[in-house]
């Protein structure tokens, strides 16, 4: 019988073919490497760490994981400021005051018994990395931005994902029933300890190259044209090539594809561009930057004279 820390136990895919094919199932289009890294973190029982610009399918990687395997996705969305309380657990205080309260009429009661009453599961207020530990049905945690947090909480996240237990003073030592598929993103604001990159598989996720966008506009965005998802993803290869404050993201894209589609385009010429520039772009110096671009650009002739 396996153990719940045995990496063999319970595979959740067959093969990598298999891991870019059930993703593909729920819209993600994922490359071998993203495909490749998914199948090992599942075998290895090892938390990957994502790491890429902001809004390239980092989250939504973890979210159709979960999707695929039929988990529970537990989500601990990183902030600055972010502690043991609101991560991991904390009393419940106010119960726990009540419970005292109700219990000094009580001269039987003494301090012992109060005590191993007021700190059991019945006053224990679970945040994401426990409610992940002591899950007995498959989970995918999904800790998002962990760069966000201070250095102190990223060491907290270590020891969990080190043996997948937490040390509660009042409980004991908490083991996890199964081993959560675990998905850290970050969008490299600061750089994360040795140690927690030790222990992690790493995925970087880029923006697509350019037959991939396109083939995720055609996926995301209904009832657009074969020839103007091409020409969407042109232009916007042609954008981040600029030198920008920052650069559309996959969503952005996504969003400016719905925008050229609800305005009953076909094709988009420069003025439509300049036009819908706020769209994709969210600063005035990287929209003023896309415009001087979009006044010589190839790439709003015709899609197939673009390529030759």
């Amino acid at each position: 019988m396996t153990s719940p820390t045995d990496p063999q136990a319970d595979p959740r895919f067959d093969s990598l073919e298999s891991v870019r094919d059930r993703l593909g199932e729920v819209d993600y289009l994922s490359d071998d490497a993203i495909a490749g890294t998914v199948f090992l973190a599942d075998r290895l029982a090892k938390p990957v760490l994502v790491e890429g610009p902001a809004g390239t399918g980092k989250t939504q990687l973890a979210k159709s994981v979960a999707e695929i395997t039929g988990a529970r996705l537990i989500r601990l969305q990183c902030y600055e400021g972010l502690d043991e309380s609101k991560a991991l657990y904390e009393w419940n205080y106010k119960k726990q005051l009540l419970r005292i309260q109700a219990t000094k009429a009580d001269e039987a009661a003494n301090w012992s018994d109060i005590e191993d009453d007021i700190f059991s599961d019945e006053f224990l207020l679970t945040r994401p990395l426990l409610e992940a530990i002591r899950a007995t049905e498959p989970v995918v945690l999904l800790i998002d931005e962990v760069d966000r947090v201070e250095v102190e909480t990223e060491a907290l996240l270590l020891e969990i994902l080190s043996d997948y237990q937490v040390s509660i003073p009042e409980l004991g030592t908490i083991s996890a029933r199964q081993i959560p598929l675990v998905f850290l993103t970050s969008n490299n604001t600061r750089e994360l300890s040795e140690a927690l990159k030790r222990r992690c598989l790493y995925l970087h996720v880029d923006y697509p190259d350019m037959e991939r966008e396109k083939q995720i506009v055609l996926t995301k965005v209904p009832g657009i044209t074969e020839s103007l998802a091409d020409q969407v993803a042109r232009i916007v290869r042609s954008v981040r090539q600029l030198e920008l404050k920052k650069s559309p993201s996959v969503s952005e894209t996504l969003d400016w594809a719905r925008t050229l589609v609800l305005l009953g385009l076909e094709q988009v010429d420069a003025e439509t561009a300049t036009r819908t520039a706020n769209i994709l772009l969210k600063y005035q110096t990287d929209i003023a930057k896309a415009t001087k671009e979009f006044a010589g650009s190839s790439a709003f002739g015709p899609a197939d004279a673009a390529k030759g």
